[in-house]
C-alpha cells in the first residue's frame, strides 16, 4: 500500500476540527478591560501597540519551541543561547553597517537589519543542529536529564558567547528611520513597534500556510497529533524533528535580533531572561499548539505593558498570574494539542 496514499486521510482529517472560537476573543477582551482603567485611549493606544510589538516579537520566539516540545515531547530550556546568539550578531553585521543604519534612508537602514537577521537565523539554525545532535539527542524522553543537560548547554553557550564578545552589555541602538514615533490621532506609536507588529505576522502567516498548506506541515501537524501513526506509516519522524527543531532555532535567532533592538541593550543574560516568558506562553497556549502560543504570547505582552503602567508593583508577577488564572480555566492550556 502507498505511503502517501495511506497517510492521506489522517492529514485531509486535521484542518476539519471544529475550532474554538472563544480563546480568541481573549486578545480583545483583554484590550477593552484595559482601556476605561487608563483612561486615555491616546495613552491606551500607545500601550496597546506596545504590547502587541512585545507579544509578536515573544511569538517568534516560542512557536519553534512549542512544535518542538509538541514533536519530540523535549524540553529545551537551552532555547535560550540561541536568543543570546541573535542578538549579539546583530550588534556585530549592524555595527559592520554603521553607515547604513544612520542614514535617514528607510530602504537602507532595512538593508541592513535584512542582512542581520539573515546571519542571525543561519547562525542560530546551524548552533541548534550541533545542539539537537550533540546535547539533546541521547536524552530522548528523559525530560529530568533534558531539563538538566539543555540548562547547561546554555550555560556553557552564554560562557562562550562572553569569550567572543565580552562579559559586558552592548549597545543595539536602532537605525535612524526606525526611530522616533507616529501619530496616530492624538496618539504616538514609535515606528519600530509598528515595524515588529508587522513582522511578527508575517511570521505568524507564513507558519500558517506552511503547517495547513504543506506536505511537510501537515505531517508536522499529524506528528504532534499523534507520532505513532505517523512513524507507522513509514514517515522519519526523527528527521522531521530536526529540521523543525533548526527552525525553531532560526527563529528564536530572529526574535534575538528583534529583541535586541527592542531593548536597545544586549547581554549575556538576554536569552535566559527571556526564557521565562517564552514557557510562561508555551504552557498558556498548549504545548504544540502555534496558534495557542500567538494568543499567549499577545496576552502576555499586553499584560505587562498594562499593568506596567496602572500597578508597576503587579507588573513583576503578572503574568504568572495569567498563566495561574488559564490554567485554572483550561489546565492543558487554551488550545491542547499534545496529549501528555
Amino acid at each position: 500500500m502507498n505511503v502517501s496514499a495511506a497517510m492521506a486521510p489522517v492529514l485531509d482529517a486535521l484542518p476539519t476540527v471544529k475550532l474554538d472560537r472563544l480563546p480568541l476573543l481573549l486578545v480583545p477582551a483583554l484590550a477593552l478591560v484595559a482601556l476605561p482603567l487608563i483612561g486615555s485611549p491616546s495613552t491606551w493606544v500607545t500601550l496597546t501597540v506596545a504590547g502587541l510589538a512585545m507579544g509578536m516579537i515573544i511569538f517568534i520566539i516560542a512557536s519553534g519551541l512549542t512544535l518542538v516540545f509538541g514533536l519530540m515531547d523535549v524540553l529545551n530550556f537551552g532555547h535560550g543561547v540561541f536568543i543570546t546568539l541573535g542578538a549579539y550578531l546583530a550588534v556585530s553585521v549592524l555595527g559592520a553597517m554603521s553607515g547604513w543604519t544612520a542614514s535617514e534612508s528607510l530602504l537602507l537602514n532595512l538593508l541592513a537589519v535584512l542582512p542581520a537577521m539573515l546571519v542571525a537565523m543561519a547562525v542560530a539554525g546551524g548552533v541548534g543542529f550541533a545542539f539537537e545532535r550533540v546535547i539533546i539527542r541521547p536524552v530522548y524522553g528523559q525530560h529530568l536529564k533534558q531539563i538538566m543537560i539543555t540548562m547547561g548547554g546554555m550555560i556553557v553557550g552564554e560562557e562562550l558567547i562572553k569569550v567572543i564578545w565580552g562579559a559586558q552589555s552592548i549597545p543595539l541602538p536602532l537605525p535612524t528611520a526606525f526611530r522616533g514615533s507616529l501619530l496616530l490621532g492624538e496618539a504616538a506609536v514609535e515606528k519600530y513597534r509598528l515595524i515588529a507588529v508587522v513582522i511578527g505576522l508575517g511570521v505568524f502567516a507564513a507558519m500558517f500556510w506552511v503547517l495547513s498548506r504543506t506536505k511537510i506541515g501537515l505531517l508536522i501537524r499529524a506528528g504532534v497529533q499523534d507520532r505513532e501513526m505517523v512513524e507507522s506509516l513509514g514517515y522519519r519522524i526523527r528527521r522531521l524533528f530536526i529540521g523543525v527543531f533548526v527552525a525553531g532555532s532560526a527563529l528564536a535567532g530572529l526574535g534575538g535580533v528583534m529583541w535586541g533592538l527592542y531593548q536597545q541593550n544586549v547581554t549575556p543574560q538576554i536569552g535566559s531572561q527571556v526564557n521565562i516568558l517564552i514557557f510562561i506562553v508555551i504552557i498558556i497556549g498548549g504545548l504544540g499548539s502555534v496558534g495557542g502560543c500567538a494568543i499567549g504570547a499577545l496576552l502576555v505582552g499586553l499584560l505587562a505593558n498594562y499593568t506596567g503602567f496602572l500597578l508597576p508593583k503587579v507588573a513583576l508577577f503578572s503574568n504568572i498570574l495569567l498563566m495561574v488564572i488559564v490554567l485554572l480555566w483550561r489546565p492543558q492550556g487554551i488550545y491542547p494539542v499534545a496529549k501528555r
